[in-house]
């Protein structure tokens, strides 16, 4: 009898809030894949909230999405990978805001899927297209612009599809 109570694992729950505050109650196994969250963990931070200033509720919850498919052991490799696949195929807004998230919380799996896709969408564009993307200025005048565009055409090839979506 006393090995049946011993065998039933309490499950611990964490909150996070967001800067709106928004709260959300998420089991430890699932929030632990952030580096940052199991250090506090780690480090016997009794906080029954975790305080989440620079993340947004809509962030948060497709970052959470994420956790939950990834500490699940009820989904296989083909799942998981479909699942990143359509979790990427999202706007460079959102994608830039999971990735600093990510980078913060530090999930390197997140950060280098989202890094991946955004490799993907800005691979084969205009330089235009990718300065517009991460908001840089370009250092030529316009007229050296067109200097450097009639010495070197190839540079300035790409798929001249610049929507940010």
């Amino acid at each position: 009898m006393e090995e049946a109570a011993s065998s039933t694992i309490e499950k611990i729950f964490l909150t996070m809030k967001s800067p709106d505050g928004d709260e959300i109650e998420l089991e430890e196994s699932i929030v632990i894949q952030s580096v940052t969250i199991k250090n506090m963990v780690e480090d016997g931070c009794s906080c029954s909230v975790i305080p989440l200033s620079n993340i947004d509720i809509e962030t948060l919850i497709k970052i959470i999405d994420y956790l939950k498919m990834h500490s699940s052991t009820s989904s296989n490799e083909e799942e998981i990978k479909n699942f990143d696949k359509e979790f990427v195929k999202i706007g460079f807004k959102t994608i830039f805001k999971i990735l600093e998230a990510a980078n913060f919380l530090d999930i390197n799996s997140l950060l280098e899927l989202c890094a991946e896709a955004v490799a993907n969408k800005i691979k084969n564009k205009t330089s235009q297209f990718v300065r517009k993307i991460f908001n840089i200025t370009s250092d030529f005048n316009p007229e050296e612009e067109a200097e450097i565009r009639n010495k070197t055409p190839w540079a300035f090839e790409g798929d001249p599809d610049h929507s940010l979506d």
